[in-house]
């Protein structure tokens, strides 16, 4: 019970970092120990293991998906994604600077925790790792597209923001808002129910999980120093999506005239700058970000003493 507790919690921390945009469920899942059987176990979901399932032979389809170790993980994950809509939407209105600064600490200290693991360091392996830094910096300058509830626009952002979502260093929440459908999705979709938007985005979500999975694994499993060296750099690179101190630039109709909804200017993207004020709002969020990469470290801690005394 003391494992799946376990497992329980880290799935949490999954749900409420895929949520957030900017921020991976996938480095959360590599820096707590779990990603790489994460994997192995969605890829299990084959044919054989839909006969077992259909055969009534549950022991067996249990073992071979790892089935009680994902579903105390998504039950953490779900109920995470469920309760915190809402305060974020809550955060992120009246504390961006705040909310952003902490997140920051979480992925600024995860780079080390994760490129650590690189067993060895090589001309290729520093080449992706650059590679990566450039790629995930070239997605975070992207505009974003307009908002679209189109079913099967709806399904694609499900595949697309899944694959993101468990890929450490790449954020499915900011997938969306470059999609233009972070809002309708995992704000408006998710407090009101609707399960008219949500059920596309479950579907695609599924295939794209099951699909990814059989790829990642087999690039982690030949290529496991290259692959960390590239999730590292996704990760570095997606700090400029995290920097606290933004200006915003809002969304505007063919006749130029601003775009609102509920009343609030729609912004369009943001841009980083260099904080004006050193003032007791900058030393707070200085305290928060230290208190970010402080909770990793306790993380990567724990994970360590569980890795050496495993259960």
């Amino acid at each position: 019970m003391k494992q799946y507790a376990n497992y329980f919690f880290k799935g949490i921390a999954v749900g409420v970092a895929n949520i957030i945009p900017g921020v991976s469920g996938g480095t959360i899942a590599l820096i707590t120990g779990i990603f790489e059987r994460l994997i192995n176990a969605i890829k299990a979901f084959d044919i054989t293991a839909a006969r077992l399932l259909f055969t009534g032979k549950w022991k067996a389809f249990a073992r071979k998906t790892d089935f009680y170790f994902l579903l105390t993980l998504f039950v953490g994950i779900a109920l995470a994604i469920i309760t915190l809509a809402r305060v974020f939407d809550y955060l992120f209105r009246d504390y961006p600077i705040y909310i952003w600064s902490y997140f920051f600490g979480l992925v600024l200290a995860s780079i080390y925790f994760v490129a650590k693991t690189i067993e060895r360091w090589s001309f290729v392996v520093i080449l992706v790792f650059v590679l990566g830094t450039a790629f995930a910096i070239f997605v975070s300058l992207i505009n974003p597209a307009a908002e679209n509830s189109n079913f099967w626009y709806l399904f694609l952002c499900g595949i697309v923001a899944i694959c993101s979502m468990i890929l450490p260093g790449l954020s499915g929440s900011f997938v969306l808002i470059l999609m233009g459908n972070y809002e309708l999705v995992a704000i408006q979709a998710i407090n009101q129910r609707e399960f008219s938007i949500l059920l596309p985005v479950a579907l695609g979500a599924i295939i794209g999980l099951i699909a990814f999975s059989h790829l990642l694994s087999w690039v982690f499993k030949n290529y496991k120093n290259q692959t960390i060296a590239v999730l590292s750099g996704f990760i570095l690179g997606s700090l400029n999506v995290l920097w606290p101190w933004k200006t915003a630039e809002y969304l505007k109709n063919s006749a130029g005239e601003l775009v609102l909804k509920h009343g609030t200017k729609v912004v369009a993207r943001y841009a980083s700058v260099l904080p004006v004020h050193f003032d007791k709002v900058f030393w707070i969020a200085m305290v928060i970000m230290a208190l970010g990469i402080l909770s990793i470290t306790v993380i990567e801690l724990i994970a360590g003493k569980e890795a050496q005394n495993p259960a």
